[in-house]
């Protein structure tokens, strides 16, 4: 059966570079045979669909399993369509957000980031969606919130954060409050303690969220997956992403699991926005569409999509690395001239790979 991958496309400059990304993911290119079902996620269609978009697009994702989502924008009035993230976290059970901080050759990272960092975030639950309330007036006015996070989810942060971890061999690292909260943040570290058990042979140095960030700064250059609960994952993960000098260098992935915790739905996207003011200047780094698409392939079970999606990846740093980047970067490629050298060097690694039957 051949693969589909559903893809959401977005707004402004999200949309120009999910285009980019689709060039590359082309049969043509990578030779892996997949079709595509577009879904229009802009502004504008889900105002005119009343958001009816997003729920089949998601109902498309919970079937295909795959989903590549390009940044759509969010208006601030009150009582508008808003964001499509909730709709589609809610609609395929998204349980995971992994992101994946990388060292961009040529530019210097903070502290001692080196090796790859992953944040594997609770996608659900906490502050986001909490019952908020205010009572009371003047300075004796008091606001309030009811948070909840369910023990299923915690299983699903700690068990994908040390199966990732034993797949790249590093350590898992970090953790929530605990001590503070340990009724509520305490079920997370309840849940990395009984998978620490599972998983014997990877290292785990369970931390307090504060120290996390003051160890992140000092460490050594190790390699570590962080697991954390939404909040604490959402700032984690754009700190550790600007550790690394970019945000641009790195994928974004939803995941939602079935009862053995095997990934079931995998949705990829870049970690920033629509960037407006770079729309249509043919400027904008493709870097982390292009990683968020051949990521989706590593989901693939088949060894040409591995293959693929391994050089892709190679490509996209090799070309950095070789004086190939957009303008944020301190280079002078346009979006389109960057995508084509990734695409020369993905046809030419696969062709190699070919000829020595590897």
């Amino acid at each position: 059966m051949t693969p589909t991958i559903t893809v959401l496309e977005g707004d402004q400059t999200g949309q120009e570079l999910l285009e980019e990304a689709l060039r590359i993911l082309d049969p043509a290119v990578t030779g892996v045979t997949v079709t595509f079902k577009h879904f229009d996620l802009s502004l504008d269609n889900r105002r005119a669909t009343k958001n009816k978009v997003v729920y089949e697009a998601a109902e498309s994702m919970k079937s295909t399993g795959l989903g590549l989502k390009a940044a759509t924008i969010t208006p601030a009035i009150k009582g508008d369509v808003g964001s499509p993230n909730a709709i589609l976290r809610d609609q395929v059970d998204g349980t995971v957000i992994v992101r994946t901080g990388r060292r961009i050759p040529g530019i210097r990272p903070s502290g001692g980031a080196y090796a790859p960092i992953s944040v594997v975030r609770m996608a659900v639950g906490g502050s986001y969606g909490a019952q908020e309330s205010r009572q009371g007036t003047g300075l004796d006015e008091v606001a309030s919130r009811t948070e909840s996070i369910t023990r299923r989810n915690c299983h699903a942060v700690a068990e994908f954060a040390f199966r990732h971890a034993q797949k790249l061999g590093v350590k898992v690292f970090g953790g929530p409050k605990f001590t503070v909260s340990p009724v509520y943040e305490g079920m997370l570290k309840e849940e990395m303690d009984a998978a620490a058990e599972r998983f014997p042979d990877v290292v785990y140095e369970p931390q307090l969220i504060d120290a996390t960030y003051a160890l992140l700064l000092t460490n050594g250059g190790d390699g570590m997956v962080i697991p954390s609960l939404n909040r604490d994952g959402d700032c984690l993960s754009d700190f550790v992403l600007q550790m690394f000098g970019s945000i641009a260098g790195a994928e974004s992935l939803l995941l939602s699991f079935d009862e053995s915790w095997t990934p079931a739905v995998v949705m990829a996207e870049a970690p920033h926005g629509t960037a407006p003011s770079l729309q249509g200047k043919n400027i904008a780094n493709p870097m982390a569409m292009i990683l968020a698409g051949g990521a989706l392939l590593r989901y693939i079970n088949h060894p040409d999509a591995r293959r693929a999606a391994r050089a892709i990846s190679e490509s996209v740093f090799e070309a950095v690395q070789q004086g190939f980047s957009t303008p944020d970067l301190g280079g002078s490629c346009t979006t389109t001239e960057f995508t084509d050298e990734v695409i020369r060097r993905v046809a030419s690694k696969l062709e190699v790979w070919q000829t020595l039957g590897s």
